[in-house]
């Protein structure tokens, strides 16, 4: 297992060691000890799992209370994950980091509690699973608007066309209104 650090090193991309014959494949997504090795202290409480087709646009989400750190992967697709850095403090306070997650290529991301969090669908249909380090806590759910004009997250999105947004997601806050961290 590797485990590589982004433009904002608090975010970490994790290569798994896959191994394959002509039956498959097997990898180890998660190794508490090898996470901890790499300065990653987590206790997973949650997983969850969705699905969403091509287009769609998820987030960018966070809780302000009970925050959760996660690690993403892509399990079927593919899709452009991004974090963003909402610590106030942060020496990367404001700037975002993305990556392809898909199921071709394994990669999973480490997102710290702190950031917000979301994806857009590049394939036909993607399905994401992730592990989160507390409970999911909708009374302290927040969004953080897509395109932000302060963030500046470059999507792998045509001008052409819109991404398909919930209700929720097409009402976030802009970074000047949000609620943030310390």
């Amino acid at each position: 297992m590797q485990f590589i650090p982004t433009a904002i090193p608090d975010v970490i991309l994790i290569q798994p060691d896959v191994r394959g014959d002509a039956r498959g494949f097997f990898m180890e997504t998660f190794h508490e000890e090898k996470f901890h090795q790499a300065g990653i202290e987590t206790h997973f409480v949650q997983d969850n799992h969705s699905g969403s087709r091509k287009g769609i646009l998820r987030g960018l989400h966070y809780q302000i209370h009970q925050a959760q750190a996660k690690m993403v992967r892509t399990i079927s697709g593919s899709v452009f994950d991004v974090a963003v850095d909402l610590r106030r403090s942060s020496p990367t306070f404001a700037k975002w980091v993305g990556c392809v997650l898909s199921a071709e290529n394994r990669t999973q991301i480490w997102v710290p509690r702190g950031f917000a969090h979301g994806f857009y669908v590049l394939s036909d249909w993607a399905e994401i699973a992730y592990k989160a380090d507390d409970f999911y806590a909708p009374e302290h759910e927040r969004t953080l608007l897509w395109n932000d004009p302060t963030v500046k997250i470059d999507w792998p999105i045509s001008p052409e066309e819109a991404p398909l947004l919930s209700g929720k997601d097409s009402q976030g806050s802009l970074l000047q209104d949000c609620e943030l961290f310390d």
